[in-house]
């Protein structure tokens, strides 16, 4: 099976930066053609998509809630992957998941408070 790990998460104040960080593992190598995305979810809603990048092109989509702030990158190999969250405001406080394909991290709590 495919693994997926998220990590990175944690508590900042609003206007700070966080980088979380997506790896694969369990089978090599991935079909590049697979997107990489991150989604995030508070509780009471559904998840939310945020932004994804597909390979080997780097194409990328960003929703526009987190556009301008968020960014996401991704390694040639397609297994590690990487979200910039700059500017973070009190509304980016969510769990944060990556997915690859149909391959979901356990989720990592992103909290942004004063």
């Amino acid at each position: 099976q495919v693994h997926v790990v998220e990590s990175g998460g944690g508590s900042v104040q609003p206007g700070g930066s966080l980088i979380l960080s997506c790896a694969s593992s369990g089978r090599t190598p991935l079909d590049l053609s697979w997107t990489m995305a991150w989604w995030r979810q508070v509780p009471g809603a559904e998840r939310e998509f945020i932004c994804q990048i597909r390979l080997p092109a780097g194409i990328t989509d960003y929703t526009d809630s987190v556009k301008d702030r968020f960014t996401i990158e991704r390694n040639y190999a397609g297994d590690m992957g990487f979200l910039q969250m700059n500017n973070l405001k009190p509304e980016d406080t969510a769990v944060y998941y990556c997915r690859i394909d149909t391959y979901w991290s356990p989720g990592t709590q992103v909290t942004v408070s004063s």
